[in-house]
């Protein structure tokens, strides 16, 4: 087998029940199952139990999670509920990072727990415009891995998927150019073979993604996939993307 693809829309906070089942529906007659190739979207919280399981060729992940199995935490939602919702959790996403001031211990308890519940986790790390600016970026990102996976089982690393996301890429218009984003996903999968020898972890690229970056993006020797923002909020967008790796697959 060779490369295979994740791609995945985070819907953020958009889409109402109603608006999700008949995304979820639109989209997979967009597309057809094939050997690897994977398809997940994070819908809101509200619309987990109406979209999983409704088109088996479209996994179903949570946006977030609480670190804990249950307890007195009012509104949040443990790893053990969502188990019966989705198939996939995101963890450390930028804007959980800087608008929730989730730090990278908080980051990592989110991580064991996910694994702990068998709910594979989607890891998002990334710098800010400043760091990126300060020559700081690959120091960042081995920072971020080092302290989010710390205590993880080597054996467990397999079960992990790593969305690189320039966090002054996010919703800015602005991307990684794909030698960038290339340099840096090189740099990642170095660092976590590193830490697990022999791992295969898929690493996707976030940030800005569209139609019309897609394709060099996913041409990339260490992408393994996307983590698209406002293009994954329209079926015409987000299945143009899917098909860009389609063509990948069938080249």
């Amino acid at each position: 087998m060779g490369k295979e693809y994740l791609i995945a829309g985070n819907w953020k906070m958009f889409k109402t029940v109603a608006e999700s089942r008949e995304f979820v529906r639109a989209l997979a007659r967009e597309f057809d199952s094939t050997p690897g190739l994977e398809v997940v979207v994070f819908p809101p919280f509200t619309a987990l139990d109406a979209t999983h399981g409704l088109e088996p060729k479209i996994k179903i992940g949570s946006q977030n999670m609480y670190f804990e199995e249950k307890g007195a935490f009012t509104g949040e939602v443990s790893p053990l509920m969502l188990r019966e919702l989705a198939d996939c959790v995101l963890v450390g996403h930028s804007e959980r990072r800087e608008i929730f001031a989730e730090s990278d211990e908080v980051v990592n308890k989110k991580l064991k727990a996910a694994l702990k519940f068998e709910l594979p986790p989607v890891l998002c790390i990334g710098e800010t415009l400043a760091e990126r600016e300060a020559g700081k970026t690959l120091e960042k990102i081995r920072q971020q891995l080092e302290k989010d996976l710390q205590g993880v089982p080597a054996a467990e690393m397999g079960k992990i998927s790593v969305a690189y996301e320039p966090i002054w890429a996010i919703g800015t218009g602005r991307n990684a150019t794909a030698g960038q984003a290339q340099e840096v996903h090189h740099f990642i999968r170095q660092t976590l073979l590193d830490m697990a020898p022999g791992n295969t972890i898929k690493i996707l690229y976030g940030g800005s993604v569209k139609p019309e970056n897609s394709l060099e993006l996913l041409s990339q020797e260490d992408i393994s996939g996307v983590l698209v923002g406002g293009a994954s909020l329209k079926v015409e967008t987000f299945s143009a993307i899917i098909q860009h790796a389609l063509k990948l697959l069938n080249a």
